[in-house]
């Protein structure tokens, strides 16, 4: 047998075990623009209750049509890395408005978050720093600082989820770091919490720690306008380093951004790899990321409809008899134990027409298994009563409700 050959058959291997275990899902093929109702492989309507475009503007008119201008105007990719000639002036409108959107003095895009949160920390660290994260981070970001402490031999730790005194604890017993940089989510994707980023900040200003947010589950979520979790706390403008996505509520469609000072961007044009080495964002995402900045700034209802509504499902869904993760984002998790039942409940609920997604191992802790709720300002309230209903049915088929 050929390497080749045992390699795939290993594979197999693997593949039934997931399956076996269920955490192994075959994709839902979507067949209409991201909505709150799509068509999704000939099962007509499909109420989406699982989709990160929060705010509804995937499929937005503006946004669309500016996507479109970009196409004509600028071509369907930039043929190049920004500090060749991938560099258009989509680029730098986008990013303009992006810090002015986050409260930071400028902006670097990215093909997407990952890239932004990978190209991040090695770049700013060296030996001799400390590198702290909370242990819910998103995995872009663990995946930086692993990729951080391989190449510089910084040292790195983790603190208990949004324990402020074991932040302190650590951050103390690594007095002697030549530069400390503290690492958080602001919306935690899983839990559907908020980073306690004012403590967070005042912790840093006691140790001279630099903080690093990862904001892409409250771009366009969280705070009166939608600018984010520093806004949700009244800290906006106090973050040293935000980066974000333009794949979640900034639009749907994909790239990312970090934000920081004007130095910041200039070093990170310099060295940060992803930046170097890979094609910039294409114009026509550009394009539609803009426009759908310009929309939240202009369009604040939007981002008010959206936390009304997170309000009401949490409320009538825990109402049903369910007991969801507490918090105040339209991420709302209802824990149901083992990976098997989530997946289960995922199916049941398909077919009652409406697509919400099951979690299990790996993506979150054994026993820990979850339907994840995600809300969006394009639902109505009718949308909402409809898949609360069909999780009471649902849930008493399978025993969680009586």
């Amino acid at each position: 047998m050929s390497l080749n050959s045992r390699f795939n058959t290993e594979l197999a291997g693997v593949l039934e075990q997931l399956r076996a275990e269920r955490v192994y899902k075959r994709l839902n093929y979507i067949d209409s623009p991201q909505s709150s109702h799509v068509q999704m492989e000939g099962r007509g309507d499909v109420l989406i209750l699982s989709s990160n475009n929060y705010l509804g503007l995937s499929d937005e008119p503006s946004v669309i049509d500016a996507g479109h201008e970009a196409l004509d105007k600028y071509g369907a990719g930039t043929g190049s890395v920004r500090f060749i000639c991938g560099t258009f002036t989509i680029h730098r409108q986008l990013e303009q408005a992006l810090a002015r959107f986050v409260g930071t003095e400028s902006s670097m895009s990215y093909v997407s978050c990952w890239n932004a949160n990978e190209g991040l920390t090695a770049t700013i660290v060296e030996e001799g720093d400390f590198v702290i994260s909370d242990a819910l981070n998103h995995a872009s970001i663990i995946d930086s600082i692993r990729l951080a402490k391989a190449i510089t031999k910084c040292t790195t730790a983790v603190y208990r989820h949004s324990d402020m005194d074991d932040l302190r604890a650590k951050l103390a017993a690594n007095r002697g770091a030549r530069r400390k940089l503290i690492w958080t989510d602001g919306v935690f994707s899983m839990e559907g919490d908020v980073a306690r980023l004012p403590e967070i900040l005042e912790i840093a200003r006691e140790h001279d720690a630099v903080v690093a947010m990862d904001d892409s589950h409250a771009s366009g979520v969280l705070g009166k306008t939608g600018r984010g979790t520093a806004e949700h706390h009244g800290v906006f403008g106090e973050v040293d380093i935000i980066t974000s996505t333009l794949g979640k509520a900034l639009g749907g469609a994909a790239g990312g951004f970090t934000a920081g000072s004007a130095a910041l961007s200039d070093y990170l044009t310099q060295r940060s790899r992803p930046q170097l080495f890979s094609n910039a964002l294409p114009p026509t995402v550009a394009g539609s990321s803009l426009a759908a900045v310009r929309f939240i700034e202009t369009h604040p209802e939007r981002v008010t409809r959206l936390h009304e509504n997170a309000r009401y499902f949490r409320s009538a869904i825990t109402e049903a008899g369910f007991t969801p993760l507490a918090g105040d984002t339209p991420i709302v998790p209802i824990i149901v134990g083992e990976t098997s039942l989530a997946m289960q409940i995922s199916d049941m609920m398909l077919d009652e027409g409406i697509f919400v997604t099951g979690f299990g191992y790996p993506v979150v802790p054994h026993g820990h298994a979850r339907i994840r709720c995600q809300v969006s300002a394009a639902h109505t309230r009718a949308d909402l009563d409809v898949a609360v209903k069909s999780f009471q049915k649902v849930g008493r088929k399978v025993g969680l409700l009586k």
